[in-house]
C-alpha cells in the first residue's frame, strides 16, 4: 500500500497557519485525496487532557514540564493517530508539530535545542514530517491577529515571540529541503497561492 504524506503547518500565534491548512485540506479533497487534518497538542482523547493544562492551566509549569508534557502528546499523537494514517496512504495535515517544540521551549524558553531534538526523536520514533510549512509574520501583525483573550502561550510577550520567529526562520535556513517559509503577512488568498506553489513544486 502506498505510504502517505506527512505536512505540517508551523508558526507563531496568529500567523494563519490553520486557515491555510483548512484551504489546503478543501483543495486535495477536492482533488480526490484521503486527507487527515490533526494537530498538536491535543489531537483526540488523551492529547485533549494534555492541551488543557498546556494552554490553560492557570500555575506555575516549570520549563521543562511543558517541554515534557508537549512531548508526551506528540508521542501519543504519532502512535495512534500519524502512523496509522499514514500506513493508510493518507495525506495528514498536522497543526503543529516538533518545529513547534524547537522554536517555542528551545529558542523561546532557552532550553537546549540539541536536547530538545533528541527528545522530538524518541517521541516520534524517528518520524520527520515530508513537507513543512513556516508562515512567518512581524510580532505586530501576529499579536493584532491573536486579538485580547490569550491563552498562557500566547500571553508570554513580544521578546518571546520575537525569539520564537527568529527560531522557525533558524530552523528553515538548517533544513532547505523540508522547510519552506511562507510570507504570511499578505492577504488569505495570497498565502494560499504560496502554499500550493510549494505543494505543487514538492509534489513534482
Amino acid at each position: 500500500m502506498k505510504k502517505g504524506l506527512f505536512i505540517t503547518f508551523e508558526g507563531a500565534d496568529g500567523c494563519g497557519k490553520t486557515t491555510q491548512l483548512n484551504l489546503l485540506k478543501e483543495y486535495l479533497i477536492d482533488m480526490g485525496c484521503n486527507v487527515l487534518v490533526t494537530r498538536e497538542p491535543g489531537a483526540k482523547g488523551l492529547g485533549e487532557r494534555l492541551r488543557d493544562i498546556l494552554l490553560n492551566y492557570d500555575g506555575e509549569v516549570s520549563d521543562r514540564c511543558e517541554s515534557f508534557l508537549f512531548l508526551a502528546d506528540r508521542a501519543q499523537h504519532i502512535d495512534t493517530i500519524v502512523k496509522p494514517a499514514l500506513d493508510l496512504g493518507q495525506i495528514v495535515l498536522c497543526d503543529r508539530h516538533t518545529d513547534s517544540t524547537v522554536a517555542y521551549q528551545g529558542y523561546g524558553r532557552g532550553l537546549d535545542i540539541e536536547q530538545i531534538n533528541r527528545l522530538n526523536n524518541i517521541a516520534t520514533d524517528g518520524l520527520k514530517p515530508d513537507l513543512t510549512l513556516v508562515f512567518d509574520v512581524d510580532i505586530e501583525t501576529s499579536m493584532q491577529r491573536v486579538g485580547g483573550e490569550k491563552d498562557r502561550m500566547e500571553s508570554s510577550g513580544d521578546e518571546f515571540f520575537n525569539k520564537v520567529r527568529y527560531g522557525y526562520l533558524e530552523i528553515a535556513k538548517k533544513e532547505p529541503q523540508r522547510v519552506k517559509v511562507i510570507d504570511a503577512t499578505k492577504p488569505i488568498e495570497d498565502v494560499f497561492e504560496q502554499v500550493l506553489t510549494v505543494f505543487k513544486t514538492f509534489e513534482q
